[in-house]
């Protein structure tokens, strides 16, 4: 296995609100080996969004803290850097392209003026040169008659153009890490592959590390080498991709995959949707989080909370009865 880039080891973010103490990260540990396509997969609210933020040293505090945990890019704990350190690593090391582009993207300034600004801050280009630059990184994403398009301001773009524009400010200047934070939800599903294909493409040739963020698991499938599945704040399994869809163990992992539709299916057959709700993070229930939701259950999941360890060589799960969750799906 190659170097580890990227180490989140006992992570913790929490949010203060009025309804109470919300602990969106709860223990959170991963790492994304250089070079490789690591996916966060769980459904909305479980916490890979704020993961990703802490990541990137944007958690608004107050409401929310990173209580405690390293994150470490480099050799270097991202946690202990001061807000003018990290912003001098943020779109030069790591990078991350966001689910809407329309609010990333400032309405009032060309796609020129928004390229060419990150190359200005972290790199020793002029202003020609990071111009010429703006136009060699539309022409890498596929944007047709680069030229005009520069000159133009988001709302000119289309939906799949503007995520492009995003893809190239976000590779502008060459990060180790790509953060992808549902980047193509918004998207038609043909459009949603191509940006999917490019983002994979760039990221290969530059050697760049990518982190997708999504409850997608057929983006899963198809463009990840390893997967970490979040629930209520904690990694429930990890493991290398293939490994996930053949032999899932964890009863949250099966749930998605049956939640799936698949092509294989008989003609009319139902989905089987995961039973019950996600839990209140500011209440949560006593034992594993998901032991009310869970067909696998037994008296010790409602009481004890299982900690994420290793079955077997590359696979890690949390839950008492791993062995005997294993299904065909």
């Amino acid at each position: 296995m190659t170097e580890s880039l990227l180490k989140v080891e006992n992570l913790r973010t929490h949010f203060r609100t009025d309804g109470g103490l919300v602990k969106a990260v709860d223990d959170v540990s991963f790492e994304v080996q250089q070079g490789e396509t690591f996916a966060l997969v769980g459904e909305s609210g479980c916490g890979k969004s704020v993961t990703a933020l802490s990541i990137m040293g944007l958690i608004p505090n107050p409401p929310g803290e990173i209580v405690s945990g390293k994150i470490e890019l480099d050799g270097v704990d991202l946690t202990q850097l001061s807000f003018g350190e990290m912003r001098a690593i943020r779109g030069s090391k790591i990078a991350m392209i966001f689910q809407e582009p329309m609010t990333s993207l400032n309405p009032v300034l060309t796609i020129e003026s928004q390229l060419s600004e990150a190359l200005k801050i972290h790199t020793d280009l002029s202003k020609k040169a990071a111009n010429d630059r703006a136009l060699e990184l539309i022409n890498m994403v596929g944007i047709a008659d680069a030229r005009t398009r520069l000159k133009q301001y988001p709302h000119q773009l289309s939906g799949g153009q503007r995520q492009r524009v995003m893809i190239a400010m976000a590779m502008s200047c060459t990060p180790k890490l790509l953060i992808a934070d549902e980047a193509t939800t918004a998207l038609d599903v043909t459009i949603q592959a191509q940006i999917l294909d490019l983002m994979k493409d760039v990221t290969e040739q530059s050697g760049t590390a990518l982190l997708i963020i999504t409850h997608n698991l057929g983006i899963v499938a198809r463009y990840a080498n390893r997967v970490a599945v979040m629930y209520a704040g904690k990694l429930r399994e990890v493991g290398e991709a293939v490994d996930m869809y053949t032999e899932p163990r964890h009863p949250y992992t099966v749930g998605l995959l049956r939640s799936v539709p698949r092509l294989d299916s008989e003609k009319g057959a139902p989905l089987a949707p995961i039973a019950g709700e996600i839990p209140d993070l500011t209440n949560l229930p006593g034992g594993c989080a998901f032991s009310p939701r869970c067909r696998w259950a037994v008296d010790r999941c409602f009481a004890e909370n299982p900690l994420l360890e290793e079955t077997s060589p590359g696979k890690k799960v949390a839950c008492f009865e791993h062995a005997s969750v294993g299904l065909n799906v």
